[in-house]
């Protein structure tokens, strides 16, 4: 990986540590970070001794947004040619859970970038809006549609169009967040989260989050019948004998 991105793994705990570092920037995401950090998730995603990913930043800023000085003379067949579609995608096709452990700044681009993890871990100290509107540009990796889906209509609105931030408490009460613990304890809380989901019966979460993603872009029938035909092939999984049997042996399952 580039210097930008840093995989910390843990293989014995099946979890690795996705860390964006530019940190002389606020983790800011100029198009190298992004094509790295498209390219670290499709590795990990790859790797089948991680199981679960944390996405991480520094103290100060999970991530502060774009790169503005990428921008600045960009014209709209340079912005059209770096497909940020698939860059974005690659984060949002992601079939292992991805915890994002924010603190600091997630903003712009950094909300955009938590708002593809599937849980997110907030710092009190977290600041989390989506600013562009304030320097003539709107959101292009997604809060148009994943901020109202998580928000609704009115709370998205008023973040969208004022460009004001929200901390971390405020994130969780409105649903952009998870959990909201102390700016110290941000990544240790979303490192148990992510263990837990390493020890856990690995295709029942995998067809939970595809479920729950593909589902959100389904009329609620469809969404019901990928649900239904995801928890028919789960009683093919050796897992569900393992899971049933230690239950009914009020013991804790050991998942391979």
């Amino acid at each position: 990986m580039t210097e930008a991105v840093l995989i910390e793994e843990r293989p014995a705990a099946g979890v690795a540590v996705l860390r964006l570092h530019r940190p002389q920037v606020l983790n800011a995401l100029n198009l190298a970070l992004r094509q790295a950090l498209a390219a670290a998730v499709t590795q990990l995603e790859a790797d089948p001794a991680v199981r679960a990913i944390v996405l991480a930043g520094s103290e100060r800023a999970f991530c502060a947004g774009a790169d503005l000085g990428e921008y600045l003379a960009a014209e709209p067949l340079e912005i059209v040619q770096r497909r940020m579609d698939r860059l974005w995608g690659a984060i949002a096709a992601c079939r292992k859970p991805v915890i994002a452990a924010v603190r600091g700044h997630a903003l712009g681009g950094g909300c955009e970038l938590a708002m593809h993890a599937d849980i997110v871990i907030a710092g009190t100290g977290a600041r989390f809006g989506q600013p562009e509107v304030l320097i003539g540009l709107m959101p292009g990796g997604g809060a148009t549609q994943r901020l109202t889906r998580a928000v609704g209509k009115f709370r998205a609105m008023q973040l969208l169009l004022t460009g004001q931030p929200v901390s971390g408490t405020e994130a969780v009460a409105m649903g952009l967040a998870s959990e909201v613990v102390a700016d110290e304890q941000v990544e240790a809380r979303a490192l148990e989260i992510a263990g837990q989901l390493a020890r856990g019966p690995q295709q029942a979460i995998e067809f939970i989050k595809e479920a729950v993603i593909g589902g959100m872009n389904l009329p609620l029938d469809q969404g019901l019948q990928l649900e239904r035909k995801s928890f028919q092939l789960l009683f093919a999984s050796p897992d569900k004998r393992t899971g049933i049997q230690a239950r009914l042996d009020r013991r804790t399952p050991s998942f391979d």
